[in-house]
């Protein structure tokens, strides 16, 4: 402990301020890179590397200095031997950080509208096909409960993956699809039927589901009818049946387009670049 304070005032001592913002890059690029490598085998290797740092610090408190030699050794060459594995893995995260660093953020696209995009055009696929579907969208009320219900996949969204889970015959197609935070959470899960009196007999479970959710959250749903391939969507306890391509365009908008108002990156920059921009501007006042 008294070398790691040792380290610390050493490093502090000269320009803290410079020392700081070299500490919280360090820390930021650990964070990204442990996001990236989150569900890959990258992981595995990162828990491995992150023993042999732990052993090596262990081994140079202790004063143990062939293990520490050993342990230094691992790791000079397991940088070499990481490369060398996981060198797609590596290609393919410099790819995705060249895109986010150099893209015009102005024209990425917007995730709710891509959310929007996606579901008509599922919708209008599987209802020309007559596929059953039923899609809740998670707004403000937790969907945990119904989420447990069925299959986790916590996956990226698209039409494509929409419309292959609810293909008949097919493990996940059975049950609902529950989206939240623009990720698809799980498939097949249940949800709520009402046991309202006022719905209609020609509706079927799907739609019965679909209002039984909007009876006790605030969550979207969308139905497409496998007997006539008709779309309606359930939103506050409220039905919109038979609804054309425009019609569920405009209600999908209208309930689920969010407006963003800046980039991430931007929002987690904005703040250190102020600190250091105020932090700078009083020093020179001060002088």
């Amino acid at each position: 402990m008294k070398l790691l304070l040792d380290w610390f005032n050493q490093v502090m001592g000269a320009q803290p301020l410079i020392q700081l913002l070299d500490i919280i890059i360090v820390w930021y690029l650990i964070y990204k890179l442990l996001m990236y490598a989150r569900g890959t085998q990258m992981m595995n290797l990162l828990k491995g590397i992150a023993v042999f740092i732990a052993a090596k610090f262990l081994s140079s408190i202790l004063g143990l200095q062939t293990i520490d030699w050993l342990l230094g050794q691992v790791l000079a060459w397991g940088v070499v031997a990481a490369i060398i594995l996981f060198q797609p893995e590596l290609r393919r995260a410099l790819q995705n950080l060249g895109q986010n660093l150099f893209r015009n953020k102005r024209v990425e696209k917007n995730l709710s509208m891509k959310l929007i995009d996606d579901l008509v055009y599922a919708a209008r696929y599987m209802s020309r096909r007559k596929i059953g579907a039923l899609i809740s969208v998670k707004d403000q009320d937790e969907l945990g409960e119904y989420i447990e219900t069925g299959i986790p996949l916590d996956s990226e969204i698209s039409n494509q993956l929409l419309i292959n889970i609810f293909i008949p015959n097919t493990p996940l197609h059975d049950g609902a699809v529950i989206v939240s935070d623009y990720r698809i959470a799980a498939a097949s899960c249940y949800l709520p039927l009402s046991e309202s009196d006022s719905i209609s007999k020609e509706l079927g479970t799907r739609h019965r589901a679909a209002i039984g959710l909007s009876e006790v959250s605030d969550a979207l749903t969308l139905i497409v009818s496998e007997e006539t391939g008709s779309i309606s969507i359930t939103k506050n306890e409220v039905l919109y049946r038979d609804l054309k391509e425009d019609e569920l365009t405009d209600l999908l908008i209208k309930f689920l387009y969010v407006e963003e108002e800046q980039t991430t990156n931007k929002s987690l920059i904005e703040p250190v670049k102020g600190f250091f921009f105020d932090t700078f501007k009083q020093r020179g006042e001060d002088e």
